[in-house]
């Protein structure tokens, strides 16, 4: 597991986050219970939205906009709005080109930017505003900036969020999935790296209120949790907890994002978060070929996280 290389583990969740909204994009929104009876057992086509199979959604898209703006720009977060805006209104990184979900705070946001509103400003700041839309597309900033000193990794991994979602608790969720994502690169087992990531957030929130949701993500056992315990809603915390579970309780890439996606509800985004977080800790070669050769594209995100790898190379 600790000889992958840095490349692997980068390639690894940047396609996982692919692969594992695209497997959750024809069951989105349906229950767990239809996904009990039908279980998600590989690519399927259609379904909710009417997409081909290997289709990512607003997750895949806006996590593909945040890479390259990193790659084209470094870390700018006036960019990687405008970028945003760019998929928002012509389909930029969109997967057939087109957009067939956003989600509320988010469109709102992109709206205020298209108005004239500094990025990190767009995005909503109240209690109500906790969607899962800048945890989805969190990971390149954790992936590009995880050897950075712990201020300017914190401040980019809040700047990044307040684009689309400005409120502490998303903020602070986003900083969490990094701490956990910067475990998993250095090699440390799932174990390790929640503890580690568990340390370091409460030495930087113990004295903000909003520390108090986060109690699952740092107290609990998650790995005795069983599935009824798990929610897999829109909501940034059920995400973040969703993920870190799936993880936790599977032994290989395929078997988290397959238990994500079949919690149902939210299957795309618990399935794009599950999969960056997978892809990270087995690596690029642990995603099965026939998964990854349905997304579209190819060549465009080849050289694109090609490009990536390169600029996280130390």
């Amino acid at each position: 597991m600790n000889a992958l290389t840095q490349s692997q583990r980068i390639f690894g969740g940047l396609y996982g986050s692919l692969v594992g909204d695209a497997l959750g994009v024809p069951v989105e929104f349906k229950p767990r219970a239809d996904r009990v009876a039908d279980p998600v057992t590989g690519m399927r086509d259609y379904g909710t939205h009417g997409q081909p199979a290997g289709t990512w959604s607003d997750d895949g898209a806006l996590l593909l906009c945040s890479v390259e703006s990193l790659v084209e720009k470094g870390f700018d977060t006036e960019d990687m709005g405008a970028r945003f805006v760019r998929w928002c209104s012509l389909g930029h990184w969109a997967a057939h080109g087109t957009v067939f979900d956003i989600g509320i705070a988010t469109r709102k946001a992109l709206r205020l930017i298209e108005q004239g509103c500094p990025a990190e400003l767009a995005g909503g700041q109240d209690a109500y505003d906790n969607g899962n839309g800048s945890l989805m597309r969190i990971l390149p900033v954790a992936l590009a900036f995880h050897p950075k000193d712990e201020p300017l990794f914190r401040s980019h991994l809040e700047r990044a969020s307040a684009i689309t979602h400005g409120h502490a608790r998303s903020k602070m969720a986003c900083v969490f999935h990094g701490l956990f994502v910067r475990g998993l690169m250095k090699g440390l087992t799932k174990a390790e790296a929640l503890a580690e990531s568990r340390e370091a957030f409460i030495q930087q929130f113990e004295n903000n209120p909003e520390i108090t949701n986060f109690w699952n993500v740092l107290h609990a056992d998650l790995i005795t949790w069983h599935e009824s315990q798990v929610r897999s809603g829109g909501y940034v915390m059920e995400t973040l907890t969703a993920s870190l579970w799936c993880l936790l309780t599977t032994s290989s890439f395929s078997e988290c994002v397959l238990k994500a996606v079949n919690l149902g509800d939210d299957t795309d985004t618990t399935g794009c978060v599950a999969g960056g977080l997978a892809g990270v800790y087995y690596g690029l070669e642990a995603i099965p070929e026939d998964w990854r050769a349905k997304l579209p594209r190819q060549q465009n995100l080849q050289d694109l996280f090609q490009h990536f790898v390169s600029l996280c190379s130390p």
